[in-house]
């Protein structure tokens, strides 16, 4: 016999768990083509920055920052891919396509970061300018410029491309909307390039290049070496002013806050999911964005104790599914209870409760406030009131009266008369009245009269 040694099957490390990801997604072929972009352009990236070294060229650095940004697009296109792949695991039950998400925001944010490293740079050389070597800094410029275009019209970015026409335009966009209004008033045949709104990255990769121009033509021809760092501000801005509404729409949606544009759709869903046969109530609904074109979202349905919850069901589901791809809905019935009556304590020779129904009735004050003949408080300063009814004041205390008729229409209620002398033998007495006068209620058949005056006339 020997010993039984169990193992554990070791768990891998991220390095590990990265590796093995990553040759899930090089293992589909449409992923080739962007591996290889990638590598070029870490080799294009390599040969720009030596040559911002050699030519001391901050704007030439400026517009490398925007090809290091081309490379965070094509890890974000990866992503796209590998979200593609993977299915709903019981961590991640809503699916991994906020990794998307996440790789937008970020991209965008070290866009911006690397902006105001350079607007940082340039304020220290306007107090110390140096010189700017022009012997690659065309050269750099239309490198950058090929490599760019080349890579943002060859390979389809799904989040960028969703993100751009989403997001709200950036001041670059807005200005050149004007300018290409102008242009298209003078020659109509260019309205379907110029009035569209232009690529975000095409429209700051064309803008870069042309102050990179500027630049070098100023210092060749008069040695204007400031407009290096004129040129590098302006670059910065400008990746500035284009990521940064990116980053603001791609952050509300890892926020899971509901798109503005949606909010008028689902308002009107509602309603008309309100309308449906047997629904109550909509409440508790919750809509976000899980990524980029999927909206997401929970609701609670009251419906009526006789409704067929799944026909509800899915009723709801089809009114909702047609903008909401992932949904919860939950179904429950109505909860309605009916009010039960109010009781007060009963002595224990009285019968049951069940027998006795509690009706308000007026409360009585002590016997030596009240006037013997009018039963209001005696004032002497003032003669007693010349009509006096018994009639319910504010006040009110129950009186306990015996079940002694069946009950009517089946309502539950417990209805009678209590003979005069019974209240008196509760504690109760007002004078004037007859002992044998019942009072009276809703719910008996007795004279349209309150009792007889001092005369024995019936009262009114």
């Amino acid at each position: 016999k020997g010993t039984i040694h169990l193992f554990r099957k070791s768990q891998r490390s991220l390095v590990g768990k990265l590796t093995h990801e990553f040759r899930l997604v090089a293992a589909d072929r449409r992923s080739w083509k962007i591996l290889l972009f990638g590598a070029i352009n870490l080799i294009c990236i390599g040969f720009l920055l030596m040559w911002c070294s050699s030519t001391n060229s901050i704007a030439l650095t400026a517009y490398t920052y925007l090809t290091i940004f081309d490379l965070f697009s094509l890890v974000t296109c990866l992503i796209s891919y590998w979200v593609m792949m993977k299915k709903p695991s019981p961590v991640y039950s809503f699916g991994f396509e906020r990794f998307e998400v996440l790789a937008v925001f970020a991209s965008t944010v070290l866009a911006q970061l690397g902006a105001l490293f350079i607007l940082k740079e340039s304020a220290e050389r306007f107090l110390e300018q140096p010189e700017i070597h022009t012997g690659r800094l065309l050269v750099g410029t239309f490198v950058a410029l090929f490599f760019n275009l080349f890579t943002m019209l060859s390979i389809r970015n799904k989040p960028f491309a969703y993100v751009s026409e989403a997001a709200s335009t950036s001041w670059l966009q807005e200005h050149v909307a004007d300018l290409s209004r102008s242009i298209c008033g003078i020659i109509p045949g260019l309205s379907s390039i110029f009035l569209p709104r232009m690529n975000p990255f095409v429209l700051i990769d064309i803008a870069g290049a042309l102050a990179l121009c500027i630049t070098y033509m100023l210092i060749e021809i008069n040695n204007y070496f400031a407009v290096d760092t004129a040129s590098a501000i302006a670059i910065a801005l400008m990746t500035f002013g284009t990521m940064y509404p990116m980053s603001v729409y791609s952050g509300k949606v890892l926020l899971q806050t509901t798109p503005p544009h949606v909010i008028g759709q689902l308002d009107k869903l509602l309603r008309e999911v309100s309308t449906l046969d047997g629904v109550l109530e909509v409440r508790n609904e919750h809509f976000w964005t899980l990524g980029f074109g999927t909206l997401a979202g929970s609701v609670h349905v009251r419906i009526r104790r006789d409704a067929n919850e799944q026909m509800v069901l899915a009723h709801v589901t089809n009114r909702l599914y047609t903008l909401v791809s992932t949904l919860t809905v939950q179904i429950f019935k109505d909860d309605w209870i009916r009010p039960t009556l109010s009781s007060v304590p009963i002595a224990n020779n009285i019968l049951n409760v069940s027998d006795h129904h509690v009706i308000p009735m007026p409360s009585l004050k002590a016997a030596d406030n009240l006037h013997p003949v009018t039963s209001t408080p005696a004032k002497p300063s003032s003669p007693p009131p010349e009509f006096s009814f018994n009639t319910p004041g504010k006040n009110v205390s129950p009186v306990i009266l015996l079940n002694t008729q069946t009950r009517p229409y089946g309502l539950g209620f417990n209805h009678g008369s209590t003979p005069y002398s019974t209240v008196l033998n509760q504690g109760f007495g007002i004078p004037g009245m007859g002992a044998t006068q019942g009072f009276r209620t809703g719910f008996t058949n007795v004279p349209s009269r309150y009792g007889t005056n001092a005369r024995g006339q019936p009262r009114p």
